[in-house]
């Protein structure tokens, strides 16, 4: 028997209640304002899809099954559902609420693209240079944005934290891990640095070699978010690594190079690579 569809918690009046007329804010944590209790608009049905369809993997790498998402036409009718609460929703905070709207917002437009696409083999497909980042777009916060805008023009400069880059996904393999359930302002910080720790402490993050540190190409398109330099990237990694890899850090703590993989973060793949 097929498991049961995903559907909206809430009814889209209470989706669309302002984030200011229910939530108070409380001691800044990690860069982002911490708002309580409320999480708006309502993440529940994008929760209910991820536990759905993301499979996390032996290696550390949580996959998606695309190819099941694809033939749901309800659990993608509740995906498209999702995505349009957003449309007049206040998204103009500077809370973790916030930060956990715009995130879910983006990792679920990814989703819905590569769904489109499917099946292919990198979200990059049909591009020579860059990506489809600047033609993905999608009606928020009373206006028109693209994913590149979300993540360039309102995550980054908005809530300057580095941890944006564990909160946003790609639909790549060396990408930061799609979670199982959908980001929270209540629970964000310790959210956001369970992500870090998970990426820093598997290969795609760093990978020790004799010569240096082979790490991710994320420290080096946004090294001006890690602190601006190389030792200030290694100083970010040591923040979050385990006992083991901070040592081998601390021994060579040289960065030698980048690393990354635009393969799709498929679970049909799985095994594979």
């Amino acid at each position: 028997m097929p498991a049961a569809a995903c559907r909206l918690a809430l009814p889209v009046a209470l989706i669309l209640t302002p984030l200011s007329a229910l939530a108070q804010p409380v001691m800044p944590v990690s860069g982002v304002v911490q708002q309580q209790p409320a999480e708006k608009p309502a993440h529940a049905a994008w929760t209910c899809l991820l536990k759905k369809y993301v499979q996390p993997g032996t290696d550390g790498v949580n996959r998606v099954d695309y190819a099941a998402f694809k033939d749901d036409t309800e659990d993608r009718a509740t995906l498209d559902a999702y995505i349009a609460s957003f449309a007049e929703m206040d998204l103009s905070g500077t809370d973790a609420a916030t930060f956990a709207a715009w995130a879910n917002l983006y990792n679920a437009v990814t989703v819905r693209y590569i769904l489109e696409k499917y099946p292919t083999g990198s979200i990059r497909d049909g591009y020579l240079f860059g990506g489809p980042w600047k033609k993905i777009k999608v009606n928020a916060g009373g206006q028109t944005v693209s994913l590149d805008e979300i993540e360039h023009g309102i995550l980054r400069p908005r809530f300057a934290t580095p941890l944006v880059h564990y909160a946003i996904n790609c639909a790549a393999l060396s990408c930061p891990n799609l979670q199982t359930r959908a980001w929270q302002g209540a629970t964000l910080d310790e959210d956001l640095t369970a992500a870090a720790r998970a990426y820093i402490n598997d290969p795609r993050g760093v990978t020790p070699t004799p010569r240096g540190l082979s790490v991710s190409s994320i420290y080096d398109w946004f090294e001006s978010d890690f602190g601006g330099s190389k030792q200030a990237v290694i100083d970010h990694l040591l923040k979050y690594a385990e006992p083991g890899l901070a040592e081998e850090i601390r021994t060579n703590p040289r960065i030698r190079a980048y690393d990354y993989d635009w393969s799709l973060n498929d679970s049909q793949k799985a095994g594979t690579e």
